[in-house]
């Protein structure tokens, strides 16, 4: 069992990356979705890769959150990003390659990857 200390420690690092969730009009939120089935999915190594790329690439107006249920259990794990403009985007199926690749494209060269939206069927 962790000492209180231990788990306060975690407790303010895990906040400075994850889960602060006031946001400013000028920033871009990217949103994980952490309900069961995004968990079971595997939206936790997603919601790690995306907070860890943004705070050492110094990524600066972006906000990475966590929240429950998207919706859309099918396409888990789900992260929805919320630009500074109001636009949302939406990312299916997500992997920690993926994600990796909409930090690079989207979240800094402006460019959503269009190949990670849901499909009409």
């Amino acid at each position: 069992m962790k000492s209180l200390a231990e788990l306060k420690a975690i407790k303010d690092k895990m906040q400075g990356q994850v889960g602060v969730r006031s946001h400013g009009e000028n920033e871009t939120r990217v949103v994980v979705g952490m309900a069961t089935c995004g968990i079971a999915a595997g939206a936790r190594p997603v919601l790690q890769t995306l907070s860890t790329m943004v705070q050492e690439k110094n990524i600066e107006g972006v906000q990475v959150t966590q929240t429950g249920c998207i919706g859309l259990c099918m396409h888990e794990p789900i992260v929805e990003v919320y630009g500074k403009d109001g636009q949302k985007t939406t990312y299916v199926n997500m992997t920690v390659d993926k994600a990796i690749r909409v930090v690079e494209k989207h979240l800094i060269g402006g460019q959503p990857v269009a190949e990670y939206f849901v499909k009409d069927n």
